[in-house]
C-alpha cells in the first residue's frame, strides 16, 4: 500500500514467497508476527510517525535504531546479530537534480523482516514496489537485498557512460573550442566523478561485505550475484578514477595550449617593443624643449627625421631575421 498523507510510510507488504505480496497498512505492519512470513516496510525517516515507529514499535535494538535514522550516512555493512544494518546510494534521477547528489537509503534486513528508510524518492525502489503487485518481486530477504543492490548500481552505468563519453568530447575539442568554452565542461566533469566515487568506493566495500557474511538465509546463490555486483560497483570506481584523471589530463593540455598562445602573443608584443625602443629614443631626444635642435629651422627636416627612422626600422627587421628572432 502507498500512501501520500504524509505520515512517513511509502510502501509496506507481506511477501508471499512467491514473487507477491498482501499491501499493509501502519496498524497491519505493526501487528506483523514472524511466522505470517516475511515483511519489508519502506518509509521516509524524516517524518514523525516512522521515527516513532522505529523508536516504539519496531522492536529493534537501539543501535540498529540509530543507524537507521542518523541524519548524515555513507555507505556501509555491519551485521549484527542475525540481520545486517546497510547503507546504500543510488544516483539521483529526480527532475530538477544532479546525478551525483546521491540518495541514500538504510535497511535493517533479516531472514523475516526488511526495513528501508528514504527521505528522496528513489526509483529503484519504486521498481521493486511494482515488481511485487505485479507478482514478479523478491521472494526473500536475500533476494531483497540483490534486487535493490542490483537495481541501483544499473542505474549508475548511464551516468558513469556520460561521463566517459563528456570527456571524449573534451579531448577531441581542446584542439579547436575556445578556452572559456572547455574549461567550466572540465570542472564540472571533475566534480561529477569526485562526487560520485565519494559514495561509491565505500559502497563497493559495503557490497563486498555483504556476500562475505555469513548468514543462514542468505544463501550460496546470493551470496554469488552480490558478489558480481560488487565486482561492478568496482569497476564503476575504476571507470570514475579514468575519466577523472582524463579530465586532469585534457585540463593540463588545455593550460599548455594558453600557455603557449600567451608566450606567441609576448613574443609579438616583444618584438614590436623592441623595434620602437630607438624610435621612441630619438623622438624623446628631439623633443626636448631646450635651444640647439639640429634642424629645427630647416623645411626638409622632418622628412629627412622620418626617412632615417623608417631605415632605422629596415635595419632591426634584417637584425632581428638574421638572429633569428622570427
Amino acid at each position: 500500500m502507498t500512501t501520500n498523507s504524509g505520515d512517513g510510510l511509502i510502501c509496506a507488504f507481506l511477501l508471499d514467497q512467491q514473487g507477491g505480496g498482501t499491501p499493509l497498512d501502519w496498524e497491519q505492519a505493526s501487528a506483523w508476527q514472524p511466522d505470517q512470513g516475511v515483511l519489508w516496510v519502506h518509509m521516509d525517516y524524516s517524518a514523525p510517525r516512522s521515527q516513532q515507529w522505529i523508536k516504539e514499535q519496531s522492536g529493534l535494538d537501539e543501535i540498529i535504531q540509530e543507524a537507521l535514522l542518523a541524519t548524515e550516512t555513507r555507505p556501509r555493512c555491519v551485521h549484527l546479530g542475525e540481520g545486517l544494518i546497510i547503507t546504500l546510494r543510488g544516483v539521483n534521477l529526480n527532475p530538477g537534480s544532479d546525478p551525483e547528489d546521491m540518495v541514500s537509503i538504510r535497511l535493517w534486513a533479516d531472514s523475516r523482516r526488511i526495513i528501508s528508510l528514504r527521505h528522496r524518492r528513489l526509483i529503484a525502489v519504486q521498481e521493486i514496489g511494482g515488481e511485487i503487485r505485479a507478482g514478479r518481486g523478491p521472494r526473500s530477504s536475500a533476494e531483497f537485498l540483490v534486487e535493490i543492490s542490483e537495481r541501483l548500481v544499473d542505474r549508475m552505468a548511464d551516468v558513469i557512460q556520460s561521463l566517459d563519453e563528456q570527456v571524449d568530447d573534451l579531448e577531441e575539442a581542446v584542439l579547436t573550442e575556445q578556452s572559456h568554452q572547455l574549461r567550466p565542461k572540465l570542472a564540472q566533469i571533475r566534480r561529477q566523478a569526485i562526487m560520485l566515487r565519494r559514495y561509491l568506493a565505500p559502497q563497493r566495500e559495503a557490497l563486498a561485505r555483504i556476500h562475505g557474511e555469513k548468514l543462514n538465509w542468505l544463501g550460496e546463490r546470493e551470496q554469488l550475484q552480490l558478489r558480481e555486483i560488487a565486482d561492478r560497483t568496482t569497476r564503476y570506481v575504476e571507470d570514475l578514477d579514468s575519466a577523472r584523471e582524463r579530465a586532469a589530463v585534457t585540463q593540463e593540455e588545455l593550460n599548455s595550449r594558453l600557455s603557449e598562445q600567451m608566450d606567441r602573443r609576448m613574443y609579438v608584443i616583444s618584438i614590436v617593443a623592441a623595434l620602437f625602443l630607438p624610435l621612441g629614443f630619438l623622438t624623446g631626444l628631439l623633443g626636448i624643449n631646450v635651444g640647439g635642435i639640429p634642424g629645427a629651422d630647416a623645411g626638409d627636416a622632418f622628412f629627412i627625421v622620418t626617412a632615417a627612422m623608417a631605415v632605422l626600422v629596415g635595419l632591426q627587421l634584417v637584425l632581428f631575421k638574421w638572429w633569428r628572432w622570427f
